[in-house]
């Protein structure tokens, strides 16, 4: 593992400017979902407020692992795609549920937040799922305090997900954040308590349960960044970027 980054004060509240925008773009997103809108649309209204707060996304021109570079400002991520879901043409349909991955860059430190959102009605299943999910994530966050490790905050997530019969996805995972998008230390959503790094003050953290319907399994469309379940169960998505401080986490992207 390499070296964890501790963030000053000062470096933290940078961040939450960064959080705020993103957590802005979430709000904007939420009454502007609906169906017969196009994805692309959705992310031009992102790209468009972010710059205007004096921000830029930090997912557009993104590339790892031999991929190529993402081309939108957002990820949209429909039904059965569990994250990297690329805006396009295709109009969202009542029923259907999308999570939208936010990063935003300003003054050099960034925030990075997600959620999913119901286009119009939803089945009870996907309200169900939705709502675990979301429960899921502040579960996890109350596991984020100093001396706590960070395998703490992934049991937590696991063991409240499998409780009600769904599956946390394995391969991928939260992450340290701050100057850029994925710092150390990888934050999982499986694992035994008292694992990974020791929390300290000054940790800046994405904590992003990624919960599927059915099977854990994942696999990466032929696309190259749409994550899709293997079994074609829908997946939902939340995500905080937070702060360790010697009391509650300071959540960044409220």
């Amino acid at each position: 593992m390499g070296k964890i980054t501790l963030k000053s004060p000062h470096e933290i509240e940078l961040m939450r400017e960064s959080g705020k925008i993103v957590s802005a773009v979430l709000r904007l997103l939420e009454h502007n979902i609906r169906p017969g809108i196009s994805t692309m649309e959705l992310d031009a209204i992102a790209n468009d407020f972010i710059l205007s707060q004096g921000g830029i996304s930090v997912f557009k021109g993104y590339s790892k692992g031999g991929r190529g570079r993402f081309p939108a400002s957002i990820c949209t991520s429909i039904d059965d795609v569990v994250v990297h879901g690329i805006p396009s043409p295709r109009r969202l349909r009542e029923g259907e549920m999308i999570s939208v991955d936010v990063g935003v860059m300003k003054d050099g430190f960034v925030g990075d937040g997600a959620w999913t959102f119901r286009v119009s009605q939803v089945s009870e299943e996907k309200e169900r799922l939705m709502h675990i999910t979301h429960e899921s994530l502040f579960v996890g966050l109350k596991e984020a305090r100093m001396n706590k490790n960070v395998h703490d905050i992934s049991s937590a997530i696991q063991d409240f997900v499998e409780a009600h019969g769904y599956s946390v996805v394995r391969d991928l995972v939260g992450h340290g954040v701050g100057r850029t998008l994925h710092e150390e230390p990888p934050v999982p959503n499986f694992g035994k308590p008292g694992g990974g790094p020791k929390l300290r003050p000054g940790m800046t953290i994405a904590v992003e349960p990624m919960v599927n319907a059915g099977t854990y399994k994942v696999y990466t469309d032929d696309d190259g960044w749409s994550v899709r379940t293997y079994d074609g169960y829908p997946s939902a998505h939340y995500e905080h970027t937070i702060a360790i401080t010697d009391g509650e986490p300071d959540i960044l992207t409220l």
